[in-house]
């Protein structure tokens, strides 16, 4: 995921060179700017999560903007495996889903303005804010039925009925991957959440495209470093760590006035 979000960012670093053949070309003013869009980053797998933002004119080339980010945030020593009996998947280990909420001011400075119906807007952007780490439990449904050992086979079988209980992942329990049968999904530990208190700093470009100056549609890319206060367990045999740090990309789209 780390290598396939640096690509991204070199890819996207391409409109620097039309911004620059726009420079002589006549540029549009607006006040504010609306956005929402869609995270990817380097602890977030495939898709990280969804942000807002809106912006404001300060002066000349400085914008300012609130914003609010929602992602999951996953440890890198996560695995994730399937029951070959019923196809059901699990991550090994995990006992902790986080989620984090981050309400954001920053600041945005226009290096290049886009001309009114064509071209790209390229900006620099720092921002920080707090962040509200939810701590979900991840749980599994594993198989407490009684098997016995049959000596001739050397095979277990069950005896009795079926019983299936669904509980908080530990893996000093839960020490058979195979009697593991599956995962009741995110929802189910959303029920009973902890919440962690910590900050975030980001920065980054972004490039805003649009035929029309009303509309806006955009790609940030950028670094971003976060830390909590707490106990941040999400697999408790890797190493624990409250720093989390990742690359990101965000695509996003909007209006303008």
């Amino acid at each position: 995921m780390r290598r396939f979000l640096l690509v991204l960012v070199i890819i996207s670093l391409f409109p620097v060179g039309l911004a620059w053949a726009q420079s002589g070309e006549e540029e549009e003013n607006y006040t504010r700017e609306f956005t929402y869009g869609i995270n990817f980053n380097s602890n977030g797998g495939l898709l990280g999560g969804a942000m807002i933002k809106q912006v404001y004119h300060l002066n000349d080339k400085w914008y300012h903007f609130w914003a609010l980010e929602g992602v999951e945030v996953k440890h890198p020593k996560e695995t994730r495996l399937q029951n070959l009996q019923n196809g059901a998947s699990f991550v090994r280990g995990k006992s902790n889903y986080l989620f984090v909420l981050r309400p954001q001011y920053g600041r945005e400075y226009t290096f290049f303005k886009k001309a009114a119906e064509s071209g790209v807007q390229v900006n620099g952007i720092l921002a920080a804010g707090p962040s509200i780490g939810i701590l979900a439990p991840y749980f599994i449904e594993y198989d407490r039925s009684n098997y016995v050992l049959d000596p001739r086979t050397q095979i277990y079988n069950r005896v009795g009925p079926v019983l299936i209980s669904t509980e908080q992942y530990d893996p000093k329990v839960h020490t058979n991957d195979g009697l593991i049968v599956g995962a009741p999904g995110v929802f189910k530990g959303l029920s009973e959440p902890a919440f962690r208190v910590g900050a975030n700093a980001k920065a980054g470009v972004s490039f805003e495209y649009g035929r029309y100056m009303e509309s806006v549609t955009g790609i940030e890319v950028g670094m971003m470093v976060e830390a909590f206060a707490g106990d941040m367990t999400m697999v408790p045999d890797a190493p624990k760590r409250n720093i989390f740090r990742s690359v990101y990309l965000t695509l996003y789209y909007g209006r303008r006035r």
